[in-house]
């Protein structure tokens, strides 16, 4: 039971860092609708920032319960949390081709994790 509550707390971890990558691309949506003068990129820029430092700080306590190996593999799954968000946010397609990349990122994961 302990060990699935670190699994738990290191894909949230993974989830959270997965955010990073909206708010870079939500800022990034705003200084393309209204350059450097616009305060929403402001916003996603302080969020992106803030989000990076609560999970370095996060992350740091959460590798401690894994091996570095098993920590790294399982972060590949954030290729997974981001094509879900490109999908549900921003609307973009998901394509045959993401669909097998990502399941090969999961099948990988599993064998990483079939080690442990």
């Amino acid at each position: 039971m302990n060990k699935a509550k670190d699994y738990i707390q290191l894909h949230l971890n993974i989830l959270l860092f997965s955010l990073t990558s909206v708010f870079s691309k939500a800022a990034s949506v705003q200084l393309n609708r209204g350059g450097i003068k616009n305060p929403l990129l402001y916003v996603f820029l302080f969020l992106m920032v803030a989000n990076c430092g609560i999970y370095a700080i996060a992350w740091q306590k959460v590798i401690k319960k894994f091996s570095l190996s098993t920590a790294y593999a399982n972060r590949s799954v954030y290729l997974i949390w981001s094509q879900i968000w490109a999908v549900v946010i921003f609307h973009e397609n998901l394509t045959v081709k993401n669909i097998i990349g990502l399941l090969i990122v999961l099948v990988g994961v599993m064998v990483v994790q079939r080690y442990e």
